[in-house]
């Protein structure tokens, strides 16, 4: 197994990033959700997509792990920047297109790389997500469920100076996304990761700068201009995005294919990981060369 990190300088910041794999092999881009570190991609689901003959990375996106952070509450860039950062992570890695996998916030990347980038795009695998960004939903589009917003209103920030309280803040915000089964010891290992690499724990009060970045202009009218191969699949239980989001989703993309996750929330278990994993390499199974 070969694992290169790298560092990519971006405007106004750098990213690190971490290849998985052989570069000879079709490329996959992981692509985090909000405020996630490339830790909620973990080693044993970047060893099981490498097993299937894939080049995998991941990276920390802007205002998480060790890639650049800015002020709290002053976020300079936009979900467009995260756009222009996937791509600045394949030409610093000399790709010319890869096999996107986004989840939630990720998989808006995603679409609009597959609307404003399609060379770049060999397919696109979307989970837990939505045509649309932060803010309220379309009037056809269910809404955050009542038992989340109570459930985030419950969570009491933590004492950012203490990475154990961070740690359990983390849990317990998995925990009101879960499904019917709650994996702690593995969400806790998850958060206990990101948090160990943060360069200073008070740099983790940022993680909200996602949720009021400048989220650009709308792109769900434009998702019939993608041509990537798409698969789109979400969690039967999802309580941030319910499933109609994921099945208007894919009606929108001509071709594309709509998955159901059973008993899973707005997450990626372990015991999805194998419908999500033949669902990327389904796009790439018997391709020869870099991707």
């Amino acid at each position: 197994m070969t694992i290169t990190t790298s560092t990519v300088e971006v405007d106004g910041g750098r990213l690190d990033v971490e290849s998985w794999g052989d570069p000879g092999d079709p490329t996959v881009l992981l692509l985090a959700g909000t405020s996630c570190t490339r830790d909620w991609w973990p080693p044993s689901f970047c060893h099981s997509l490498m097993a299937r003959k894939a080049l995998v990375i991941r990276f920390d996106q802007r205002d998480t792990g060790s890639s650049t952070h800015w002020p709290v509450g002053a976020p300079a860039y936009g979900l467009p920047d995260l756009v222009d950062d996937a791509i600045a992570v394949l030409d610093a890695l000399g790709i010319s297109d890869a096999h996107l996998v986004g989840f939630s916030q990720g998989g808006w990347v995603a679409q609009n790389l597959g609307v404003h980038h399609p060379d770049r795009v060999a397919s696109l695998t979307l989970v837990a997500t939505r045509p649309i960004a932060h803010g309220p939903a379309d009037p056809d589009l269910p809404e955050v469920t009542g038992g989340l917003l109570a459930a985030w209103d419950a969570l009491t920030e933590p004492n950012w100076d203490d990475p154990a309280a961070i740690v359990d803040y983390l849990v317990e915000g998995e925990r009101v996304l879960a499904g019917d089964r709650f994996d702690e010891s593995a969400v806790r290992s998850v958060c206990a990761a990101a948090v160990a690499r943060s360069r200073e724990p008070r740099e983790l009060r940022s993680i909200d700068n996602h949720t009021i970045m400048n989220t650009g202009p709308r792109w769900r009218e434009a998702l019939g201009r993608i041509v990537a191969p798409t698969t789109v699949l979400h969690g039967a239980l999802d309580p941030l995005f319910p499933p109609p989001n994921g099945e208007s989703l894919a009606q929108e993309i001509t071709g594309a294919e709509f998955r159901l996750l059973p008993g899973v929330g707005h997450e990626l278990p372990e015991r999805a990981w194998l419908a999500v994993i033949d669902a990327i390499a389904d796009h790439f199974v018997g391709e020869s060369g870099p991707a």
